[in-house]
């Protein structure tokens, strides 16, 4: 019910009037609250957080002739990023309110990434997990083409050629483990992850996944598509892109790499540190250079990736549930940042930052509410990113697969890369709203943050200082379910 309800209801939408946008806005909006409704209920009163196994089952055979089913499931792992997509999916609804050409359509796309987004974090099926994976990728293409800036065909072709590039990945890895060693082919998540292969087979298998959750998480150098999307996006497009999307990739590679195949995961963990250790450093280093304003908060979020990765690929309680903290935490951090640039160019009509400056005397609320999102970006004791980074550190340190010598050397670029983050999120502060600027063309207009924005913000901000004082509900999430994962595969 849960993952048809918002595309079935994104069908209505057509049949309502085409100017009808007010009443398409409010429809939507009802849609996404209730979902999240639904799902929070369902969640408190009948899961059992301290059971590591899939509850909430449904398991209907969909298509005969396939031999698909319909197999979907949640556990302690998934129920974060599925909270995450309610929540940001109806605040960026919310922030969608100016959007007013082809309202009906927006929506739709809108309520059918909702969907795909739901139906991926619960899938218990690899085929389909990879149809929900695919459905996602021609709401956003859409969604870029249509209503992004002047460069929007150009940055919508790109996003769709590195996504479904990386897609035959997936769905060569999906067939193969579902063909292997199997009279009959099955792509159970439980049969699979039960699944002995020979060590060569399993390294093939885990490029071809590391291929396409690279692209969508994205690691470098497969990542370039992501400042170009964000750059011309919608803000509430970029929004749904840094909170949920670029997060399927993160639970893809714990959810099939390592719980799927996880002599693999041990051969190539040390790789993925290295990467996730670059990835910090190269998108902190690289992003002080970037004059637009929204492409500099993307590489901020290729850079807070690198966490998620090495976390990962720590391979140690502690580690994998701070890359899981991570998750959300920047899903959180990152939907909010791109809402706040957004707002400012809706008032401004500029993004490139050496065009900007003074902002904040005419806007105290929007420069307060990005002020303290920015300090929550950098980690800022108080804030969900400390905790979560924190974690990630202890995890590493305290893994035992990794030398000590390693460790230290590991730790000490981490904390260079932590170093470089202040310096490109202060600076764009400064270049935004301090100094002195006079905005005197037409189409500029100032007044402060409205009510619907500054719900937004502090809706976005809440949950960002909740976790950061108290981690702990996050982690009472996923921390059965961890140790499973640990203990089945790694610890045996």
């Amino acid at each position: 019910m849960f993952v048809v309800l918002p595309i079935v209801a994104g069908f209505l939408i057509f049949f309502f009037p085409h100017r009808g946008n007010k009443v398409i806005r409010w429809y939507t909006l009802y849609i996404c609250i209730v979902e999240l409704l639904l799902i929070t209920y369902a969640f408190s009163y009948y899961f059992q957080f301290e059971d590591p196994l899939i509850q909430l089952a449904e398991d209907y055979k969909w298509i005969a002739f396939f031999d698909l089913y319909w197999r979907l499931g949640i556990d302690g792992f998934s129920l974060g990023p599925i909270l995450l997509t309610g929540f940001i999916t109806t605040l960026a609804t919310l922030a969608a309110w100016p959007i007013t050409r082809d309202s009906r359509l927006f929506h739709f796309l809108m309520l059918a990434m909702y969907s795909a987004q739901i139906g991926l974090f619960s899938s218990q099926d690899l085929l389909l997990f990879f149809i929900m994976w695919e459905l996602e990728l021609i709401p956003v293409y859409l969604l870029l083409s249509m209503w992004g800036g002047k460069k929007r065909l150009y940055s919508a072709t790109k996003f769709i050629l590195y996504t479904a590039g990386g897609s035959v990945f997936l769905l060569m890895g999906a067939l193969g483990i579902a063909l292997y060693g199997s009279n009959e082919p099955t792509f159970n998540f439980e049969t699979s992850a039960n699944q002995s292969y020979p060590v060569g087979l399993e390294i093939f298998f885990y490029i071809g996944f590391l291929i396409a959750f690279a692209v969508k998480s994205p690691i470098i150098p497969l990542h370039t598509w992501l400042p170009d999307t964000h750059g011309e996006a919608h803000y509430s497009t970029c929004m749904l892109l840094a909170g949920i999307l670029l997060k399927m990739g993160a639970y893809g590679l714990i959810r099939i790499n390592m719980e799927l195949l996880p002599h693999a995961h041990s051969i190539f963990s040390p790789w993925l540190i290295i990467i996730g250790v670059m990835q910090i450093i190269y998108a902190a280093s690289t992003s002080p250079g970037q004059r637009n304003l929204k492409k500099r908060i993307a590489y901020s979020s290729v850079s807070h990736m690198g966490f998620i990765i090495i976390g990962i690929g720590s391979i140690s309680d502690m580690g994998l549930n701070g890359a899981i903290l991570q998750i959300l935490s920047h899903g959180f951090i990152g939907a909010a940042l791109f809402f706040l640039a957004g707002t400012g160019y809706d008032r401004i009509r500029r993004l490139y930052l050496d065009e900007m400056g003074g902002m904040a005397p005419l806007m105290q609320k929007l420069f307060t509410t990005f002020s303290i999102l920015s300090l929550a970006s950098l980690a800022l004791p108080g804030m969900s990113g400390f905790f979560a980074e924190l974690i990630v550190f202890f995890g590493l340190i305290s893994g035992q697969k990794y030398l000590l010598t390693t460790k230290i050397l590991i730790t000490i670029l981490m904390a260079v890369g932590m170093i470089l983050t202040p310096i490109y999120l202060l600076s764009m502060l400064r270049q935004m709203f301090y100094g002195y600027k006079l905005f005197n063309t037409p189409n500029s207009y100032f007044f402060d943050s409205g009510p619907r924005e500054l719900f937004v913000s502090i809706s976005i901000l809440l949950p960002v200082i909740s976790i950061g004082i108290y981690p702990d509900f996050v982690f009472s999430l996923s921390i059965d379910r961890v140790e499973a994962i640990l203990s089945n595969y790694f610890y045996r």
